[in-house]
């Protein structure tokens, strides 16, 4: 078999966008973030957590403009699960008390 004709599985990319604080500007601990991880790893066997550079989100609200500080936590799957996402999501947003957790699938290839 030529490398061409390997078929490999179809892959779902996870990325879930976690703010680093909450409302009143207090940064979340550090439990907060090792708690996703911990979750994470053990339903999809591995996690990439980008904690060291937090990105900046924007976004309107109304009349005005909304800035976070995130982090991004990554996992790769083959199942797309979306009603665990979606309970998963609305357990993220109590947690972090925040009206949107943002998780977004991207289509993969592993090359």
């Amino acid at each position: 078999m030529g490398l061409l004709e390997i078929k490999e599985p179809n892959m779902h990319l996870i990325q879930i966008l976690l703010p680093l604080k909450r409302r009143d500007g207090q940064p979340f601990g550090s439990q907060m973030f090792d708690t996703v991880r911990q979750q994470l790893a053990e339903a999809f066997g591995g996690i990439t957590f980008y904690r060291n550079a937090p990105a900046e989100g924007n976004w309107v609200s109304g009349a005005e403009m909304e800035r976070d500080q995130i982090v991004v936590a990554e996992v790769m799957t083959e199942n797309l699960d979306q009603l665990w996402w979606r309970v998963y999501r609305h357990e993220l947003e109590c947690a972090f008390g925040q009206q949107e957790i943002v998780i977004r699938a991207l289509p993969i290839k592993r090359l």
